[in-house]
């Protein structure tokens, strides 16, 4: 089993650390980024929406476990899985499993991160609205249709609410809180802290210079979602053609923009929207503040 899980937020940064310190000669990650079995251990997996076929989840342990089958040395094993944050049980099940278990979260500003996430479903084609006001305003009604936890886009914001069970259940000296702008200002800074917390060494430098999973809009839509479409639902045909390893590098490719189809440059999110949920948030990030000891008042700003 691992001894250190990031719960996420998902578009705040989850993917870069994983591959930085995947890159590190003492820590393992878990070759699957997201196996997400906290969340559904022992659970049928029935969700709903557009198009879930890319959205994997492992929920029997003995699956999980093999995971981590290529373990020798290393001092720190992990997994990234950003569904840990918002899902109720996740908590509960990783302390029942790895109680002395260290936590990762890395926070963004929660109508930012909704309109990241919001971005990305629109590039990957499983979107069914181009307006950000009314995906939102349609969240209830696809959590009741049983939608995967990928497309709610406001529920994944309320951060204090979602960290307060891992905070009741784990130690605090096991529990590390990051934020998305500290990373993309100073990487370095923040990894080699991360480092420092899983007992490795801190004086590793990882490759800062590629950008992971940037949000955007492709040039091409639709090439964008056709390509995408065909490698994960064919995924084990695409394997076995031209090898797991070259599968994976390329969707990876073809998911950050760089392979075919460049990314746009990323529309902002308008004054007017921001300022329609800064009010649903507020309570949750004042909270927040208190916490995790930071001035989160930017979070506030239309």
């Amino acid at each position: 089993m691992p001894n250190f899980v990031i719960i996420g937020a998902g578009k705040a940064g989850t993917t870069s650390l994983y591959k930085y310190l995947g890159e590190h000669p003492q820590i393992f990650m878990s070759p699957k980024k997201e196996p997400r079995f906290f969340a559904v251990e022992d659970e049928e997996i029935n969700f709903q929406g557009p198009d879930d076929t890319r959205f994997k989840f492992i929920n029997k342990i003995d699956d999980y476990q093999k995971l981590f089958n290529q373990v020798s040395n290393e001092i720190a094993i992990g997994e990234a899985s950003p569904i840990y944050l918002t899902t109720p049980k996740a908590p509960r099940r990783i302390h029942h499993h790895i109680p002395n278990a260290k936590i990762i979260a890395i926070l963004r500003d929660p109508i930012e991160r909704a309109y990241s996430n919001f971005l990305d479903s629109l590039s990957r084609g499983i979107e069914t609205t181009d307006n950000f006001s009314e995906a939102m305003l349609l969240e209830e009604e696809r959590i009741k249709n049983r939608w995967a936890p990928h497309w709610h886009y406001k529920r994944k914001g309320f951060y204090f609410s979602l960290l307060k069970p891992y905070f009741e259940l784990f130690d605090k000296k096991n529990i590390k809180i990051y934020f998305f702008e500290d990373l993309i200002k100073d990487p370095q800074k923040i990894v080699k802290d991360i480092y420092r917390f899983l007992g490795v060494d801190h004086c590793f430098s990882p490759d800062f210079s590629i950008r992971h999973n940037p949000s955007g809009i492709p040039r091409s839509k639709r090439l964008h979602t056709y390509f995408l479409q065909k490698i994960w639902s064919n995924g084990s045909k695409v394997n076995r053609s031209i090898g797991p390893k070259i599968a994976n590098d390329l969707l990876q490719k073809i998911e950050s923009g760089i392979f075919l189809l460049n990314l746009k440059e990323k529309p902002k999110i308008s004054k007017k929207t921001r300022k329609e949920f800064i009010n649903v948030y507020k309570e949750d990030i004042l909270n927040l503040q208190g916490l995790v000891n930071r001035d989160l008042s930017p979070w506030l700003q239309a």
